[in-house]
């Protein structure tokens, strides 16, 4: 018995029948790397260059295929179908489909033919080593970027890397054009609400007038615009889009407790403040409101705004506070706004000055 065999744990008769045990009698050498077999393109000059056509046709037909995408978005009417037999579908987006999809099969099917048939495939051994590297081995490490790109022939093959950039390039055209899809511009509509001078506010759920006198010290009332009804009826979606702008809470605070802001002092009716309901982190609704510290909470990332102070961030990621709708009361006593709010609700964005 070998020395190697020796230091192998016994295995009895009745372990081989249970288990189904073998006792090895020689350890497993290490086989080594097979002998570097050339492939065909290795050797013969006029297969790598019909490879590389091969590859470069993929890439050449990627890119064409990417701007067809493009032409077709444009050209293809939005509500034209295809039908096949039982099946149909919108003609526009199936054309897309199949356009982006195959320039992208095409684009990894040529990178793979180019892998596997151009560029060099021995088998090298790489030992392990610690995590931080020496200078030598940085130098090493930039040796072999620089062979392996060597190797690759993306320098050396013009005809594949140039077709290879102008396919990924032609990939950003769609990106581009597809932004189209969100839609029109915003414009102004960002700045604005449906709020304005004279306009009650109105319980959101009922959609009652409110009076100062319905509200107590320490309620908080989500409330709406009073001329969301003519908006209804003309367009749902643009109805839903005003509501959710619009959208305030009303609350009542003793008068001695509010610190209000410079050039606010009129803003309130007998401590009856209203703000947006609509959380300028990421515009999520609000209205969990503890009364004694007259905090008002998100209940998406917790921005909490102190509604007795201006409705100023005292937590969580919000950077402004929530606008304040300055209130009046009109001839018949209810509470309608001075005038629509004096900053952009919602969200900060990039173009807020």
């Amino acid at each position: 018995m070998s020395e190697d065999q020796s230091k192998l744990p016994a295995v009895s008769e009745a372990d081989e029948k249970e288990h189904g045990a073998v006792v090895v009698s020689e350890p497993i050498r290490d086989p080594g790397i097979e002998p570097h077999e050339p492939r065909i393109t290795d050797i013969d000059p006029k297969a790598a260059d019909r490879v590389e056509r091969q590859v470069s046709t993929m890439f050449g037909l990627a890119a064409l295929l990417t701007v067809g995408s493009c032409v077709a978005y444009f050209a293809i009417p939005r509500d034209a179908e295809l039908v096949f037999g039982p099946l149909s579908g919108n003609a526009n987006n199936m054309t897309l489909g199949l356009t982006l999809g195959l320039a992208l099969f095409l684009i990894g099917a040529g990178a793979i033919q180019w892998a596997k048939k151009l560029m060099v495939d021995e088998e090298i051994v790489e030992y392990r080593h610690p995590a931080h590297a020496t200078p030598e081995q940085k130098a090493d490490i930039i040796e072999g970027y620089q062979q392996g790109v060597e190797e690759s022939g993306f320098t050396r093959r013009k005809l594949i890397s140039r077709s290879l950039i102008a396919a990924m390039a032609a990939l950003g055209l769609p990106t581009i054009i597809f932004l189209r899809d969100l839609g029109p511009l915003p414009g102004r509509k960002l700045y604005t609400t449906i709020w304005a001078k004279g306009i009650r506010v109105v319980n959101d759920v009922t959609l009652r007038p409110i009076k100062p006198s319905d509200l107590q010290v320490g309620q908080l009332v989500n409330a709406a615009p009073a001329n969301l009804a003519p908006i209804e009826e003309e367009s749902p979606v643009e109805y839903q889009n005003a509501k959710a702008k619009a959208a305030v809470i009303i609350v009542r605070i003793a008068p001695n407790e509010i610190r209000t802001p410079a050039g606010r002092e009129n803003w309130g009716i007998d401590g009856i403040l209203c703000y947006s309901k609509i959380c300028t982190h990421v515009g999520c609704p609000i209205s969990l409101y503890e009364q004694t510290t007259h905090h008002v909470l998100c209940p998406c990332h917790q921005s909490t705004f102190d509604l007795a102070d201006g409705a100023k961030v005292i937590f969580g990621p919000a950077a402004r506070p929530l606008p304040q709708l300055p209130l009046a009361v009109d001839a018949e006593g209810y509470l309608v706004a001075q005038s629509d709010f004096t900053e952009p609700v919602g969200p900060s964005f990039w173009e807020r000055g």
